[in-house]
């Protein structure tokens, strides 16, 4: 009876040592946008999956692939042209889900008389390097015949890059005349006064950009239930936002932006995107024949989207979810 109890006994502190095991870390990287807003919610929701997301925000996408290289993040938000150049650059990471889309508005000085891309020209326009924007920006300017150069008088269109952050300030101090920014910044200088809407930029070939969720290659490899468990939650956690848009305001507004944007901020930044959860290897290629055709990234050997695009992970966790 006693070698009973102490059997009991073992099995049940084993049961409890297992109950009460560690939650497996994962390294987020993330940005501070509206619409990566089911990504950063993450670290609040993936408990309930045995996970401990511990979220880095970055001043800008193209910071966030050294961190990767570095093996201080195994999971990141990302434009697709920034993941794509990195690819390219031999960065260990894969595409396995996408995000949100949208969320990029071209923005002019409301005291100039643009009406259009083609009123560009002999203008100065901002942009954020490395991110969605630029591309959509060059994609715009070729669309309408327009040449572009970072240096003044070397061509139709002067391209300034600057940091998100610096962007409205620029526009507001009229040292661009118009800018191509994502949401909720750009929202915030319509709203402020200081910027009037050109154009949402979704008419070229690339259509609406699809920001992805990438993952290391080592986590997909050799953690392969972590991963399972991390597109579960991604999944979970933008179905919440999807279905619950109070609660989707509520984190950004709160949480990620610590009340400095407003409720109209909020809602005309994500009348211009949408969270989602899917991408194709299309998207992805489409972007990558973009980024070799205007020159972004001077990729050597761009990566075709079919090599590195892995999107079993997120076929499977909508599926265990009843996710369509």
């Amino acid at each position: 009876m006693q070698k009973i109890r102490i059997v009991l006994a073992l099995a049940a502190s084993l049961l409890a040592a297992r109950g009460a095991a560690a939650p497996d870390v994962v390294k987020l990287g993330n940005l501070k946008f509206a619409h990566y807003g089911a990504v950063s919610y993450m670290k609040e929701h993936c408990g309930k999956f045995g996970l401990e997301v511990q979220e880095i925000v970055f001043p800008k996408g193209i910071d966030i692939f050294p961190a990767i290289i570095r093996g201080e993040v195994d999971l990141a938000a990302s434009a697709a042209d920034a993941a794509v150049a990195n690819r390219a650059g031999g960065g260990p990471v894969l595409v396995v889900a996408g995000f949100a889309k949208g969320g990029a508005r071209m923005v002019i000085r409301p005291d100039l008389p643009i009406a259009s891309v083609a009123d560009l020209k002999g203008k100065r326009v901002g942009v954020a390097r490395g991110g969605a924007q630029e591309l959509l920006l060059l994609a715009e300017l070729a669309k309408h015949g327009l040449t572009w150069s970072d240096q003044a008088g070397k061509a139709d269109v002067q391209i300034r890059y600057l940091a998100f952050a610096d962007l409205n300030q620029a526009l507001l101090q009229k040292e661009v005349d118009a800018m191509c920014q994502s949401e909720p910044q750009s929202s915030q200088a319509i709203n402020k006064g200081f910027g009037k809407e050109l154009l949402k930029p979704y008419d070229t070939p690339l259509g609406e950009p699809v920001r992805v969720l990438v993952m290391t290659e080592k986590m997909y490899k050799d953690r392969p239930d972590v991963a399972r468990r991390v597109l579960e939650c991604f999944v979970d956690a933008t179905r919440l936002f999807q279905n619950d848009p109070k609660l989707a305001e509520s984190y950004v507004r709160e949480k990620m932006f610590k009340g400095q944007i407003s409720p109209d901020d909020y809602r005309d930044a994500m009348s211009n995107a949408a969270f989602t959860y899917d991408v194709t290897p299309e998207h992805i290629q489409v972007t990558t024949d973009l980024m070799v055709k205007y020159g972004v990234g001077k990729m050597s050997a761009p990566p075709k989207a079919a090599d590195w695009v892995r999107l079993d992970l997120l076929a499977a966790a909508k599926q265990k979810l009843g996710v369509k």
